[in-house]
Formats: structure tokens, C-alpha cells, sequence
């Protein structure tokens, strides 16, 4: 976490009293806004009103059994939505604010869509390290959710830019480039013991070295309880072929690390196999190798450790 919170430090963290107050009145007014976080731009609203809630899954074009992740501007805020177990607290005390969700069994009556929660009895909560997204939190009287701000299944935005190509009439906060870059780390501590359902800068190491304990297996079931568990996500709309050993004609070129490849168009997510720098790049680098004038992006195999599966994650969801 320590190159996170060095990087953090780097974090466009400046915004106009009249930009934070016209983003917060619009969320009052229960309309949607492009909400910066460390990990990608989210598409907000208040995640106590059904009609902004239904805003987000019909510009998203989102299946609405995919739940959302609830924000909050500390634990104490998301703790009079859901119930907070022992694992909880310790994980909220080691890395909240940051990239970390929690999916906990949610109060009753805590006034949280119904749609938000794809009707389960289950709240995915989320405190952001953001300075900006902090900001607009503490000055609003809701929580929000706010998926990634992008069309269903397509790449997650990590710049406003990304944001306005996909929403050009959307009020956008511009916070500069997202410092993680992939979603966060998503761990079930509703079981038995805690899962991880979707892989992010923190690690399944970091998850027990903090609890003290050996984290269970991740489950099949038919139950989408947190975002990212689809088969297909974060896809460009081109095709995406994984652990490449040979260039086709017309592709370009994702690549990891020093190669001898020599492709048309290429970008390197880590000239020094770097994989923290690597899921950094990752959405902003098949952003800008999604064209129609490739006919694919050939990717190089990226390492499997550590949020090396994070990123393979993402890539094998996106080549679904």
C-alpha cells in the first residue's frame, strides 16, 4: 500500500467551492454526475432514491440483478446501513479510505434502493481515498453508488475524458488520471468465512495477513451478490486474444516487459514487468488500442501474482 499512498500524495485534489456545489445539488436533484475515485470514475447518485438508482441502469444499460457498490465518506456512515461483524472493522480500520468493498448483511429499513441491492439482504459498501469523491461525500446528506461510469460490459473509465467520450452530457468532476486504476478488491465477509469475489490492488495476501486468517475458496453460484462477477466485462469492442506467442497481421499490441514483437500500434504497460504500474495502465492503454482500425489486441502474458490476478481478471472477463 505504500506506492499507493505515495501516488495518492500526486492526486489532483483542488475543486471550486461552485463546481462541488453544483455536482451536490445535482445529485440532490437526483440526477447522475462522472465521480473520480482512486480506482476508475464512477457514474453517482443517491443511493437512497429509486428514480436516480434506475437513471444509472438504463444509461448504462446494466442487467438489473447486477448490484451496486454503496459509498460512504468514512465507516461510521456505513455502518447505520449495514451490519459491521468483527471482520469488518478490522479490515475497515487497515484500508478504509481506499480500494477496498465490503459485502455485508444490510440493516433493515435502511432506506438503500432496492434496485442498488439487486434485492438481496446483502450491501456492497466502499469508503473512497479520493480527495474529491471525499468531498462531495461530506457535504452530502446520502450515500451514493456509483459503478463504473461507462456502458455495460464495456472498458471502465479511468480520466474524465473517458467519461465525456462515452456520457458527452454528463457534468463530469474532473480529478485527473484514477492513481489504482482497476475496480477495487471486493471481499463477502457474509459466509463463514471471507471470499474474495473480484480481485483488485489489494491482494488475497493482504486481505490475511490483516484478518489472521486463510480466506475461503470463491463459490460458483447462479447469486451475482457484488459487481464484476459477469463472464463478460470491461471488453473493448474489438477482439481481445489473451497470452499471445505470435503477432496476427493487424492487431495491436499489448505488451508486458522487454519483447521482440514488432506490431503496428503497441503500448507497454510496464517496460519494467511492474504490475502495480501495469493494472495502473491497463483500462487507459485497451482505451486507446480499441479502434476499428486494428483488427484485434494481441496481449502478452502477464504475470499471475499478487494484483497480477487482478489484471487477468479484467483481460479474461474482457476476451469473454
Amino acid at each position: 500500500m505504500s506506492t499507493l499512498k505515495t501516488r495518492m500524495k500526486k492526486e489532483i485534489n483542488h475543486i471550486t467551492s461552485d463546481a462541488l456545489e453544483r455536482a451536490q445539488q445535482t445529485l440532490r436533484n437526483g440526477d447522475l454526475i462522472g465521480l473520480p475515485t482512486e480506482t476508475v470514475y464512477g457514474l453517482a447518485a443517491n443511493a437512497l432514491s429509486d428514480k436516480a438508482v434506475a437513471k444509472i441502469y438504463t444509461l448504462k444499460e446494466r442487467p438489473r440483478f447486477n448490484p451496486l457498490i454503496a459509498h460512504f465518506p468514512n465507516a461510521a456512515e456505513a455502518q447505520k446501513y449495514v451490519h459491521f461483524n468483527e471482520w469488518a472493522k478490522t479490515l475497515s480500520e487497515t484500508f478504509w479510505p481506499g480500494p477496498l468493498t465490503l459485502i455485508l448483511k444490510k440493516k433493515e429499513d435502511c432506506g438503500i434502493s432496492l434496485l442498488a441491492t439487486a434485492g438481496l439482504d446483502t450491501l456492497a459498501v466502499r469508503v473512497p481515498a479520493h480527495p474529491i469523491a471525499q468531498l462531495l461525500l461530506q457535504g452530502l446528506e446520502f450515500p451514493l453508488v456509483a459503478p463504473s461510469a461507462n456502458p455495460s460490459e464495456s472498458l471502465s473509465p479511468t480520466t474524465a475524458q473517458h467519461v465525456k467520450r462515452s456520457f458527452p452530457d454528463l457534468l463530469v468532476v474532473d480529478g485527473g488520471s484514477c492513481t489504482v486504476g482497476l475496480e477495487s478488491t471486493i471481499v463477502d465477509l457474509t459466509g463463514n468465512i471471507p471470499v474474495i469475489l473480484r480481485p483488485g490492488l489489494l491482494t488475497k495476501n493482504d486481505i490475511e495477513k490483516a484478518l489472521l486468517l486463510t480466506l475461503g475458496d470463491k463459490a460458483e453460484s447462479n447469486v451475482i451478490k457484488a459487481p464484476g462477477q459477469l463472464k463478460r466485462h470491461y471488453a473493448p469492442s474489438i477482439p481481445l486474444r489473451l497470452n499471445i506467442k505470435n503477432l496476427h497481421e493487424g492487431e495491436a499490441l499489448l505488451s508486458f516487459g522487454p519483447h521482440t514483437f514488432t506490431a503496428r500500434k503497441e503500448i507497454n504497460l510496464s517496460l519494467t514487468c511492474n504490475l502495480e504500474e501495469a493494472a495502473g495502465n491497463l483500462f487507459a492503454a485497451l482505451a486507446e488500442l480499441d479502434s476499428s482500425q486494428y483488427k484485434g489486441i494481441a496481449v502478452m502474458p502477464i504475470p499471475n501474482d499478487g494484483i497480477g490476478l487482478a489484471v487477468n481478471d479484467r483481460l479474461n472477463r474482457a476476451s469473454a
